[in-house]
């Protein structure tokens, strides 16, 4: 059975709107940009309604999801407006349209991703009751391969999420019913490590944990079979206090007791028969050729092709779409070295010659750009001589060469493939002058001036594909046997076709060799580059040429790019690099772009671009970069860099606290990006930091590698204001781990202390106060030896903290009011504001509330004075508390949920989960139970987001305690 693939002929996607992820729009000019915030609600909110009203207090409520403005409704009608502008200007096949109690937007039913996933699970369950399980499977695969991720990741509606883990829910249905039909075709073995995988994803569902159960009993595996139910119960008693259900506890005791019902039944089905012609009719053939030859020249098929039947198939499309009276159709087929290219063209063009060029298909290679590229004029003149033109009366001249072959061409059909093309001046004398002939054309280049051409990105191959070929060059028996081993063999090379055919190769030519030893050799990225070679075939020799090729500027720059870690590379990163500030730091990047040797990775609406290198690429150029760079020019690259990221890690944190207060300072270089880039990615400084997590962790452990001490211990203490407000007290432990040893290794004693003194407040973020002291007090005497008197305040602050956790409330107080006094000296003036409220907490806890208000009057004004958001909403949670130490419930009611949209608008999920429990227990106070189990549901679902286990049992047990002694309802 054929499924929906999302694709027309075009190559262009059909489905415009897709909410299985991200929210993601298209039209016939591309992505079309919907602004972040309320659009996407709503538009999120029609499009999950495709065809339905959907009323407008439904928007409003899934906009405001509690405290809407008076202007609600008219904030709506302009999103709808504006959505409306957005969907015309973008070519989108759908309207929105007004009706009496709101809005629906109207297009067609297979518009959206979530309309094709439930056609096509409704498909996959009506051939399964038909007894075709693999078509059904095949269905339930295309089914949840639509999801790119969550639905709707990132739109920030409570109300819309609801409805969003509805449809995540369906997608773990999907998953498990196509588990269960696989299993029923016996294919147990090539399940296992799928399974293994969902079922550590997804650890509660008894169904995924069952399937793998039975996958391991049925492949010989009775003792793994019982660990995996023994693992489920336990997770099941300690998360929930539950005992596994009926179901699994029954399919225990039968792998235990060998029981008959588990062995497999027999089945017979027909393999699944996929379609792979060009669904064109023929074209009427023409009068008969007086051409003197019929050329043939097309390079050979080959028999294990495999590719993306989409892009093929747009690609046919294509390069049949000119085939009669119409302009002539130019195919460009685009991609990085060793994605194959040349495969796919020659494979589109067989597909082709017989049906649509019956008069002939002529072929050159161009010479690509590691080569000597080919002159137009003598490419013209093997193409008249195919076409038997005698080689006397071939012309001398470029231009009555390209007349003369043109005139040859009018009126036939004939196929020209130009191959590795250099650029369009190559190619414009080579095009047939009519539309009666057909042109594929692959090139590394872009060719973007090239008339009349659709261009085709070929990409890497899939799991499955690769996994296919890979099948079809060594047999299918020994991928299977090795499933696992398999799959990280192409992981390891992106799936890129060269670099899997040559494994392929390899193995084929060494039967004794196993699969994993393969992933073994492949392994080390020292080695990867020898063992990716196989005869002719070397990736290293596909990648030399479109290296060799770039300008030296651009070549330096690259093997430069390959020092930074992450997968993912900002544009501002090449500047930096690069040590050129410029205002459009993509421009020194498009060159790398053009020749594929640098991958775009994702774009956001305001024109920054993030960028990747594949882990063959990457390999290929640390080779260079050792070879071509001096180590003392790597060692300032690496500087720029990490001081590239340690200037915008200060900018944010300056961003959210006012200025660099509440951290000791150093003395590390910084590289400066321009002011407007940084504004730009700074709008939101906790988000960008949280979007940059794994860079900015990268840069501190590449620092450290690289001996610059001072940039590591500044990097690393800056970024505890996003592990503190995020709650990853994992990578903040791991980043200081490697900052201690780079500083004691240097004997830098500023560093050390400033270090030791950040790990003492991430055992008192975790809950450890017993391990934070001697860290504080070894950072206290450093910074006391020094006379860092800001080190000094963070540390007399966090120890003040530890004696009131033990009840010591006097001798803290004595330490808060050190700390206090050294903050002024500091001129740290959020630093003593966060004084000031912990002041606060225990003279409210001694009921002195008078002094206590004193305190946060103080505080708040300062935070108010400075622009500190995160100091604000410390300050105004402690008026709370006190508020609710007074029993003015009410006060203490307004005054957290005040609190609380300051915490959600800045991203503060460890302060969201404290003032949701303060909320649940100012409920508490009211008498509103239910209400009261709301907001402590919610905190304790922020705090398992965050890993934070011990918090969320702690609100769990609130919880406990409500329903053990309900609380009578007011009045």
């Amino acid at each position: 059975m054929a499924h929906s693939s999302g694709y027309d002929g075009s190559g262009e996607t059909t489905t415009p709107f897709r909410v299985l992820g991200p929210l993601e729009v298209s039209g016939k000019a591309g992505a079309v940009a919907v602004a972040s915030g309320r659009q996407e609600i709503v538009l999120g909110a029609l499009v999950l309604e495709l065809n339905r009203v959907v009323e407008t207090t439904h928007l409003v409520d899934a906009v405001w999801a509690h405290h809407p403005p008076k202007t609600a409704r008219a904030q709506v009608q302009i999103c709808i407006s504006r959505l409306r502008k957005a969907l015309s200007d973008g070519g989108v096949d759908a309207t929105i349209e007004t009706r009496a109690r709101g809005y629906l937007l109207k297009a067609p039913e297979d518009a959206t991703d979530v309309g094709n996933f439930r056609r096509l699970v409704a498909e996959a369950h009506a051939l399964a009751r038909e007894g075709l399980k693999m078509p059904a499977v095949e269905a339930l695969r295309s089914a949840t391969g639509l999801w790119r991720g969550r639905c709707l990741t990132g739109v920030p509606s409570e109300v819309l999420a609801g409805t969003a883990a509805q449809w995540d829910e369906s997608r773990l249905e999907a998953v498990e019913t196509c588990m269960r039909l696989l299993l029923e075709l016996g294919r147990h073995e090539h399940l296992i490590g799928e399974l293994m995988q969902l079922v550590a994803s997804h650890p509660l569902r008894e169904r995924l944990r069952g399937h793998l159960m039975v996958a391991l009993y049925r492949s010989g595996r009775q003792a793994e079979a019982l660990e995996a139910y023994h693992q489920g119960r336990t997770l099941l008693t300690e998360e929930l206090g539950l005992d596994p259900s009926r179901e699994l506890r029954d399919l225990a005791q039968a792998i235990l007791t060998d029981d008959p019902c588990l062995v497999l039944a027999e089945h017979a089905e027909p393999p699944a028969v996929v379609a792979t012609h060009v669904e064109q009719p023929a074209h009427e053939l023409g009068a008969e050729s007086d051409l003197v030859a019929t050329p043939r020249q097309l390079p050979a098929d080959i028999f294990d092709f495999v590719a993306d039947d989409t892009t093929v198939s747009a690609i046919c499309g294509a390069a049949t779409g000119g085939t009669g009276n119409g302009p002539l159709s130019v195919a460009l087929v685009l991609g990085r070295p060793g994605v194959g290219k040349t495969t796919v063209a020659t494979h589109v063009a067989h597909r082709l010659a017989a049906e649509y060029f019956p008069d002939g298909q002529l072929y050159c290679d161009l010479g690509g750009l590691g080569g000597q590229p080919v002159d137009p004029a003598q490419a013209l003149g093997r193409f008249l001589r195919a076409l038997g033109v005698a080689g006397e009366a071939v012309p001398a001249s470029l231009d009555e060469r390209a007349e003369m072959y043109r005139s040859l061409l009018a009126d036939r059909r004939v196929l020209v493939l130009l191959d590795d093309a250099v650029s369009e001046s190559q190619v414009m004398p080579l095009l047939p002058g009519t539309g009666s002939s057909g042109v594929l054309v692959t090139s590394r280049s872009l060719l973007t001036a090239l008339p009349g051409a659709r261009r085709f990105d070929v990409e890497p191959l899939s799991t499955e594909q690769a996994l296919q070929l890979l099948r079809r060059i060594i047999g299918e028996r020994r991928v299977e046997s090795e499933a696992e081993a398999a799959r990280c063999l192409i992981r390891l090379v992106g799936g890129l076709p060269l670099a899997v055919r040559i494994i392929g190769a390899r193995l084929a030519a060494r039967p004794h060799w196993s699969l994993t030893s393969m992933w073994n050799r492949l392994e080390s990225e020292h080695r990867r580059l020898d063992e990716l070679v196989h005869g002719e075939l070397s990736i290293r020799s596909s990648l030399s040429l479109s290296y060799d090729g770039l300008e030296a500027a651009d070549r330096r720059l690259l093997c430069l790019l390959s020092l930074a870690e992450g997968t993912v590379i900002p544009s501002w990163l090449g500047a930096a690099l690069a040590d050129d500030p410029t205002l459009r730091p993509t421009d020194l990047l498009e060159p790398l772009v053009d020749t594929r040797l640098l991958d775009i990775t994702a774009m956001d609406q305001s024109g920054d671009t993030w960028y990747g290198l594949s882990l063959v690429a990457r390999s290929f150029t640390r080779e260079r970069l050792i070879a071509e760079i001096p180590e003392a020019e790597r060692v300032e690259a690496v500087q720029r860099m990490v001081g590239g990221w340690m200037s915008f890690a200060e900018r944010a944190h300056k961003e959210i606290y006012g200025d660099r207060y509440t951290l000791v300072s150093g003395r590390a270089q910084r590289w400066h990006p321009p002011e407007s880039v940084m504004r730009r990615c700074l709008s939101d400084p906790l988000g960008w930091l949280e979007s940059e997590q794994a860079n900015l962790v990268h840069a501190v452990e590449l620092a450290a590698r690289f001996g610059l001490d001072e940039l590591c211990w500044e990097l690393a203490t800056s970024l505890v204001t996003l592990f503190e407000a995020r709650g990853y007290p994992d990578l903040w432990e791991r980043t200081h781990r490697v900052a201690l040893t780079a500083v004691q290794q240097a004997g830098n004693e500023r560093g050390q202390a400033a270090v030791l003194s950040s790990l003492g407040s991430m055992h008192l973020h975790r809950g450890e106060y017993e391990a934070a002291g001697p860290y504080l007090s070894a950072a206290l005497a450093m910074f006391e030896r020094i006379g860092e008197v800001c080190g000094q305040a963070l540390c007399l602050r966090d120890l003040a903290r530890i004696e009131r956790h033990h009840g010591d409330d006097d001798r803290a107080m004595a330490l808060f009011e050190s700390a206090e006094r050294k903050f002024v000296r500091a001129e740290d003036v959020i630093g003593r504001a966060c004084v000031l409220g912990e002041m606060a907490r225990i003279t409210m806890r001694r009921a002195d509330f008078t002094q206590t208000r004193t305190y946060i009057d103080e505080a708040l004004g300062i935070c108010r004075s400075n622009g500190s958001d995160r100091g604000q909403a410390f300050v105004l949670r402690r008026l709370g508390q006190m508020l609710m130490c007074q029993q003015q419930y009410g006060a203490a009611e307004r005054t957290l949920l005040e609190v609380l949209e300051m915490v959600k608008a800045s991203g503060d999920l460890v302060g969201e989960g404290y003032v949701l429990q303060d909320l649940g227990r100012v409920n508490v106070d009211l008498r509103r139970a239910e209400q009261a189990i709301e907001y402590y549901s919610q905190s304790a679902s922020v705090r398992e987001r965050i890993l934070d286990h011990g918090g969320a049992a702690a609100v769990r047990a609130d919880i406990v305690a409500i329903l053990d002694r309900p609380v009578t309802p007011v009045g």
